[in-house]
């Protein structure tokens, strides 16, 4: 067989494989390409070679490309009761929220959910002092590599970090499931749309949509009237208006919206963040 190959003048699949490894790609484009091929031939799987692009694709971002930005956090005051802030604990149901003093620049700590557990045995919460409970904020610039930060992450077991633009301001944070969501994809959580479920609105006032949802159903939903005679999905209407099928974080504005795609293979779009921008 190999002599035939030889004879051919070209080699299967698997010798090119061995043969690339050994003289080792000599760029990172090489190296997809080879991936990408593997996929192609069915020796690598859609969802391993997703995870291998979005490795490699965390070195190149930084934390300002996926951070959750400042109007969008949910923080608690350090003035604030439980009885104050529990009910916007309860709704946002986040493990880990900011906790701050006179404004959002002015982050004293981090709040874990699981330490107000304690309060469901208290007869009496008005000796309470939140700052009794806060644990160090880690402040990390726009500018950090995602790849340096999840290293960070892991080496300090910190699962949420406070980001700081180049003023010292407070524009945003981040967390270690933000990070490891850019290499394996959307991670089932609070966040997610149920099965039964095809829009789901957030406590910033933003909306999670599947990109399988029926035009129909978003018409409904927004009282618009976005066609669906070319396109039944809302997965479709957003890709053509992309002009190709985006990745993960891509934006675009669509008549009113800006949609960011939180969630797409190499295949179709799975799961949209949707704000709207012109009510």
């Amino acid at each position: 067989m190999s002599e035939d190959r030889s004879t051919n003048g070209h080699k299967s699949w698997l010798d090119r494989l061995v043969q690339a490894f050994v003289h080792e790609p000599q760029s990172r484009q090489e190296l997809l390409e080879l991936l990408r091929e593997a996929h192609a031939n069915d020796v690598l799987d859609i969802e391993a070679l997703s995870i291998i692009e979005g490795a490699l694709q965390v070195s190149d971002m930084q934390v300002r490309d996926i951070m959750i930005p400042r109007s969008q956090m949910t923080t608690i005051k350090a003035t604030q009761s439980p009885r104050d802030f529990l009910p916007g604990v309860i709704e946002a149901a986040h493990s880990r929220y900011p906790v701050i003093g006179e404004s959002v620049d002015d982050v004293l700590g981090i709040l874990l959910a699981k330490d107000l557990l304690p309060l469901l045995l208290e007869d009496n919460t008005d000796r309470f002092n939140i700052k009794d409970l806060l644990r160090p904020a880690t402040c990390v610039p726009e500018s950090k590599r995602l790849n340096v930060l999840l290293k960070e992450f892991r080496s300090t077991r910190n699962h949420m970090a406070i980001v700081i633009d180049e003023y010292g301001g407070v524009s945003g944070l981040v967390t270690i499931e933000d990070v490891l969501e850019q290499i394996v994809g959307d991670i089932e959580d609070e966040h997610d749309v149920d099965e039964d479920s095809y829009i789901k609105p957030l406590p910033s006032g933003d909306y999670l949509v599947k990109g399988l949802t029926p035009i129909e159903d978003f018409n409904e939903s927004f009282e618009t009237e976005f066609p669906d005679e070319e396109f039944d999905t809302v997965g479709g209407l957003v890709m053509n208006a992309f002009g190709h099928l985006p990745k993960r974080n891509e934006v675009v504005e669509l008549d009113g919206f800006r949609v960011r795609v939180l969630n797409a293979d190499s295949r179709r779009v799975h799961l949209l963040r949707v704000t709207v921008v012109n009510p």
